[in-house]
């Protein structure tokens, strides 16, 4: 990341201990033209803004301890952090403001200089001191309009709803056994002992009922009854024992109480209750997977291919909002395994003749790992299926298998055994034993899909607005839940019109480009950065040529950087020589064009290599081009790959990243055939902010005029943690954290990535301590660097700090607050005594089910080309939380299938922002996206956060294990830490991104932090 040094001195900036609260001025955004005819006037610096001694809080008394009232110029340069993090460390111990380093000392208390300070850490302990910001108000800027919401109305049930306790003698695992037992006893006991009354369970410990049962305990002997096995003709009857308990009564009047806005606090059990009431009937109709339920009716499935098909089914969950409860039902559609004789699925998956065959061992590999778990039943014994796991393959054909049949150990090959027990015929007799089985329908492939079957799938669920909207309401009328005998049970009415919601669509940022392209301010239209579609170029050719590429004729990257050496490797057999060198031309024009200084040749002429030899080639170019330019490092690496390239883009990530210290841009065989403008425009992009430029800024960022942004330093971070597929125990979850290293433009991000333990949430590195030999107590983490790595970048000390959380579910909302914001606090206490910015806390969610629609889908001027919400439209009120913080917000302009609004809930606040400003500011930055010429869905911080972890990921190499699943390891020599987590590898370090003598902690080895392809 190039870091500017601040021409005029350093101003130390000091919060005093003991400040009154005072209260935060509610400061309006000056009037801006916005209607496309120029951009709004330029304004004069404050300077004052840099000498102000502490932000303004409003409601400090809440992180005090009282709780509050009860009720890539984004490219991310990734590092590690003090401990278990990938890359070098920080020196030691920096001090943010120049003050001498602090350090805890054991009684708790932070040493500065020999001075002990207490470290006043006022957050609540626990969540029952904890309430989250609540909503300062409804958002007013904006055109107004109504759009419709996948959410429909639900009536408050009057009944008492009652909880009782479900113990199964002896214990079962399976939910559909404990249905199926909790049926036969509703069959046998509704009109006598359960009082004519219609319970509904959730499959596991809880039944709940619509008033009272005759009784407050109960023990009841049920019978389960099998299907005859087919050779003695017997059924198989199984009996258990179940006790009822009642254990408490739903406070209904607390949940209006809730749902009105009076009490703060959720009673989640009436909301479970209610939720599992709805689901009862479609338990019974569909096949449920998590909240959705699927089935192979509602719409034909459609073939995946190597054994797979996708399901179309629904999402169905029970939410509290302003207007109500409401019932959120979205589409949904997974992958399913085809139910398929297993000679058949074998076939399938291998994408060859398995019945002339033999197998190989990698083709055993595969079929034991696309197997293994996988239900069957039984074909050979007439009409008993007998239902049964797979755990393993045999090594061995089946006509060589043999085992003992009697204590004499008399042996008996498999195929005998089977002609002579079950008349039945082994025919191949080359293969495993797979030929008496087929799978069982119904069952979810939780693997990882290849790249061909994510393809199909996603043209099954890309569905247009008003395609979805009418599956919907099908989805709805279909289930008819005034005829669902649990609602009837329970009360609860259910609307089937769409809600029809207040929203309001905000105004598009302008943006400043370099002086020399011929429009240095944007006003982007519907998403896009506006540009002039009559505006004809012999470069660019055609009206009909995309947005970027006519974009860039017009304007340029305020912030364009220089390459003066690169080199090419080729691993495409398809791609000749000739047309590499055509398409690295033409990409460097398109640099060129853009604003960057790009030579035109490389350092040597283009290589070709074989995938396999990945790591061998890129050696070779990197030294080739080293002893080229006599020890000069190269700056730039293009690879062209095959379009199916399997694990060569991770490799060649990996090598490049953590062992050869360069920069990388990799391009799919398919673009470099087409050389579409729009391409060489997109990927122009990447390469200025992987080489550390920007493409643009916002103009208000420059002019100041960001309210809560642009008065103070404010540093805005994003944070996210990705997990390991299903499958994959042993691989860590990955923790990444960016945070803006300019201000006030806000568009420059540095980051850390981290390993820590398997599926764990909470971000273990923010803040660390350690003990060192020779200086005591040290502290560290990720919070802890990125503050001082932005305090050396524009010789400012963050006065506010803005944290965009991703990836958090709603029942982790409590936990993360409590422990991530008292690593923020740690953070800022060790760097300074009463050093404590306040922090704005908000968590962005992406894998929601709401979704918006255009009120009416013939009204051009309401939708964009996709016929999606036009971009800027946010929703405050009716669907969203009835007393905290949050909306919904769609950024981005659609594309294809339907747009997903992002959800932000902003759980802690102590800058006081009011519901324009947070609003308009998240809005304003999903604008600053480095890598492309459009609005992106979610805030930036929090994108480049994911894409961060994603692909730290890579570095992971991958390890075989003995069972036959992959796992991931560290690429490291470093010993485990604590948590027994092995640490990501180092980044190597570039050693000419040394500028003006700058520590290279926020320079090392450039990452673009996204998926460049």
């Amino acid at each position: 990341m190039p870091i500017r040094k601040k021409e005029s001195s350093e101003q130390h900036l000091v919060i005093k201990p003991h400040l009154q609260n005072p209260v935060n001025p509610v400061q309006k955004a000056p009037k801006t033209a916005q209607n496309g005819k120029g951009p709004p006037p330029q304004e004069p610096q404050n300077p004052k803004l840099h000498n102000q001694t502490s932000p303004p809080a409003k409601n400090r008394g809440r992180r005090r301890g009282r709780g509050g009232r009860k009720s890539d110029q984004g490219d991310v340069c990734m590092r590690p952090s003090s401990r278990h993090c990938a890359v070098a460390h920080l020196p030691a111990s920096p001090s943010l403001g120049g003050a001498a380093p602090l350090a805890t000392s054991p009684n708790g208390y932070v040493e500065n200089g020999g001075n002990s300070v207490s470290m006043e850490m006022g957050f609540p302990t626990s969540s029952k001191s904890l309430s989250f910001a609540p909503r300062p108000g409804y958002g007013q800027v904006g055109i107004k309009c109504i759009v419709k919401a996948n959410h429909f109305f639900a009536e408050l049930p009057e009944k008492d709803l009652n909880h009782y306790d479900v113990s199964i003698t002896p214990e079962v695992a399976s939910r559909a056994l404990n249905r199926a037992i909790m049926a036969e006893l509703v069959r046998l006991y509704k009109e006598s002992d359960l009082g004519m009354r219609l319970p509904a369970y959730d499959g596991r410990k809880s039944l709940y009922t619509a008033g009272e049962l005759p009784f407050a305990w109960k023990e009841f002997n049920i019978k389960l009854v099998d299907e005859p096995d087919g050779i003695s003709g017997r059924k198989r009857e199984r009996e258990y024992k179940v006790v009822i308990k009642f254990v408490a009564r739903a406070n209904m009047h607390h949940l209006g109480q809730f749902l009105a806005g009076k009490c703060a606090d959720a009673p989640q059990e009436a909301l479970q209750i209610l939720d599992i009431v709805l689901r009862e009937l479609s338990n019974k109709r569909y096949c449920p997977i998590g909240r959705s339920f699927f089935s192979p009716n509602i719409r034909t499935p459609q073939r995946l291919g190597e054994g797979l098909e996708s399901w179309c089914g629904f999402y169905q969950s029970i939410r509290p909002t302003q207007m109500g409860l409401s019932l959120n039902i979205d589409m949904a559609s997974a992958a399913f395994i085809e139910p398929l004789p297993v000679i058949e699925f074998v076939a399938q998956l291998l994408g060859k003749d398995v019945l002339s065959r033999t197998l190989s061992d990698a083709d055993r590999v595969k079929i034991k790992k696309a197997l293994r778990g996988v239900k069957v039943e039984v074909t050979h014994r007439g009409s008993v299926r007998r239902k049964y796991r797979v755990s393993g393959l045999t090594s061995q054909p089946t006509r060589e298998l043999v085992f003992p049949v009697d204590e004499n150990l008399t042996m008996k090959s498999v195929i005998e055994y089977f002609q002579e027990m079950y008349g039945f015929t082994i025919q191949h007799g080359h293969l495993p034993c797979l030929q008496a089985c087929k799978i069982v329908e119904g069952q979810r492939y939780t693997k990882r899909l290849n790249e061909k079957q994510i393809t199909a799938l996603l043209k099954v669920t890309c569905q247009r607005p008003r395609d979805r909207e009418n599956d919907i309401l099908q989805t709805v009328q279909h289930n008819a839940y005034d005829q669902d005998p649990y609602a009837k049970e329970f009360g609860i009415k259910i609307s089937e019109k769409l809600a029809s919601v207040e929203a309001r669509i905000l105004p598009a940022p302008w943006l400043k480009y370099h002086e020399t392209g011929k429009e240095k301010n944007c006003l982007p239209q519907v998403g896009v950065a506006r540009f002039l579609s009559v505006i004809m170029s012999p470069f660019y050719g055609s009206t009909t040529n995309t947005l970027a590429a006519c974009l860039l004729v017009m304007q340029k990257m305020i912030n364009g950087m220089t390459v003066s050496r690169w080199a090419c490797i080729n691993f495409s057999r398809g791609v000749q020589e000739s047309v590499a060198r055509g398409f690295c031309s033409e990409l460097a024009q398109m640099c060129q064009v853009s604003g960057m200084e790009f030579n035109s040749e490389p350092v040597i002429p283009i290589y070709n290599a074989r995938p396999e030899q990945v790591e061998k080639a890129l050696k070779h170019v990197y030294h080739a081009s080293m002893n080229k330019t006599k020890g000069k490092d190269l700056e730039l690496l293009l690879a062209i790959l095959p379009d199916n390239n399997g694990s060569l883009y991770g490799d060649i990530k990996r090598i490049c990243e953590t062992d050869l210290g360069l920069i990388s841009q990799c391009c799919l065989t398919k673009y470099v055939f087409k050389i579409s403008k729009q391409y060489l425009a997109n990927v122009s992009l990447k390469i200025n902010v992987k080489m550390g430029g920007r493409n643009t800024v916002l103009l208000d960022a420059i002019s100041c005029r960001i309210p809560l942004v642009s008065d103070i330093p404010t540093i805005i971070f994003g944070a996210d943690v990705t997990h390991p597929e299903n499958g994959e125990d042993s691989s860590p979850s990955i923790a990444a954290v960016v945070a803006s290293q300019d201000w006030p433009e806000v568009t420059k991000y540095a980051g850390l990535v981290c390993a820590q333990a398997h599926r764990q949430e909470l971000i273990q590195d923010l803040y660390k301590t350690w003990q060192d030999p020779v200086r005591g107590t040290v502290s560290g983490g990720m919070i802890r660097d990125l503050l001082v790595s932005f305090r050396k970048a524009t010789g400012q000390k963050p006065l506010r700090i803005i944290f965009y959380r991703d990836g958090v579910s709603e029942g982790q909302f409590y936990q993360v607050l409590l422990y991530e914001l008292d690593a923020i606090r740690k953070a800022c206490a060790s760097l300074e005594p009463n050093y404590q910015p306040p922090v704005t806390f908000i968590v962005v969610q992406k894998r929601h089910h709401t979704r918006l629609f255009a009120n009416n889908h013939r009204d051009r001027s309401s939708i964009d080309k996709s016929g999606n919400i036009l971009p800027g439209t946010v929703v405050d009120t009716k669907i969203c939380h009835p007393t905290e913080h949050d909306f919904y917000l769609c950024s981005h302009a659609g594309i294809q299938g339907t747009s997903r609004p992002a959800h932000y809930h902003v759980i802690w606040d102590e800058n006081n922002f009011t519901a324009d400003g947070i609003q308009s500011l998240t809005n304003n930055l999903c604008y600053t996206y480095a890598r492309c010429t459009r609005s992106v869905s979610v805030v930036p911080p929090a994108y480049y956060a994911h894409l961060a972890a994603f692909r730290a990921r890579f570095y992971l190499e991958p390890d075989m294990q003995e069972n036959g699943s992959t796992g991931h390891t560290a690429k490291g020599t470093r010993a485990a830490g604590e948590s027994g987590v092995r640490p990501l590898p180092a980044l190597k370090e570039n050693k000419w991104k040394r500028v003006d003598g700058l520590v290279t902690e926020t320079r090392l080895a450039r990452k673009d932090a996204a998926i460049t392809r």
